[in-house]
């Protein structure tokens, strides 16, 4: 045989079985990554924090379901939902259904804008063209976000969108300062802006896409702990290199997991001594028009807030 057909039959090989592993196995191969963050006030008691991001579910997804609700063995103080989980006019009540073992734990949510419409399919490149804040480009199907507000809301989650509140957990309080979606130009921050209140254990932002702004505006009020969703850590990413696109003008070395930010990050401008902890999460799913996920397994987040050193 040819050497040139040996080489193309190889490369095809590779590809299919790229393929396979991405959009049968990695995309329901999910996992639970755990960070720490030193962001208490003294002698405060350490708090754990399970974030839940990106659900992006489908009536059928029965495994990611009860997936998610198993994450009650993880005994969290704090739940955190930062937004997009639905990918079907049907979704809402299996969102509700995985969310139920949390609800009457203390908890708190964002949106995204896959709360708010329904998904359609895009061109995957066009995710590599620049990313603009806008209203969503076409005229979408409305979910019923309401319904999902209401069930989230219905042993009383606290509804972050453009608010500020304190809620008690682990016998402390904590301050939790959330905006409405970025990436479809929700956000309010100037509503709720300001430094951390004196008088808490800690403070943390809560926000769906990691838009720079928003990272600024939270970073510069000295929020210590920003947390965040929307990148899918690339959903594809190229082994030993890293994401290539984030969906949103945040670098792509900060596509999930734990990094450092400051106002002017993105320029490139010289860090401050403490700057804040940016956590983004991979996220556990993916737009039902692009079912893969290749180098960047699904993820829920235990994130253990412990004293400041």
């Amino acid at each position: 045989m040819h050497p040139a057909l040996v080489t193309t039959g190889s490369v095809a090989g590779l590809g299919a079985g790229a393929l396979i592993w991405g959009t049968v196995i990695e995309r329901n191969w999910y996992a639970v990554r755990s960070v720490t963050v030193p962001v208490l006030a003294p002698g405060s008691s350490p708090v754990r924090v399970l974030q839940i991001s990106d659900l992006h579910l489908v009536p059928r997804q029965r495994r990611r379901i009860e997936w998610v609700r198993s994450l009650t063995r993880l005994e969290p103080d704090l739940v955190l939902n930062t937004g997009d989980n639905c990918s079907d006019m049907g979704a809402v009540p299996f969102v509700l259904e995985a969310m139920e073992p949390f609800l009457h734990l203390p908890g708190a949510f964002v949106l995204g804008s896959n709360d708010y419409f329904a998904p359609w399919f895009k061109n995957p490149f066009s995710y590599f063209a620049e990313r603009r804040v806008t209203a969503v480009d076409r005229q979408p199907e409305k979910l019923p976000v309401d319904q999902l507000v209401a069930g989230l809301r219905s042993e009383g989650w606290v509804d972050l969108r453009n608010h500020r509140e304190n809620l008690k957990v682990n016998g402390m309080c904590l301050e939790l300062v959330g905006v409405d979606d970025p990436h479809i130009g929700m956000d309010d921050y100037a509503a709720v802006a300001g430094p951390p209140a004196p008088d808490v254990a800690g403070t943390l932002g809560v926000v769906h896409a990691p838009y720079t702004r928003v990272l600024n505006a939270m970073a510069a009020d000295d929020i210590p702990l920003i947390i965040a969703g929307h990148t899918h850590g690339g959903q594809v990413r190229v082994p030993f290199y890293g994401a290539l696109v984030t969906n949103c003008d945040l670098d792509t070395s900060r596509a999930s997991g734990l990094s450092r930010w400051w106002p002017g990050a993105e320029a490139g401008l010289p860090a401050p001594d403490d700057p804040a902890y940016l956590q983004v999460s991979a996220g556990l799913g993916h737009n039902k028009y692009s079912p893969v996920r290749f180098a960047c397994r699904p993820e829920a987040n235990l994130i253990t807030l412990v004293p400041r050193l």
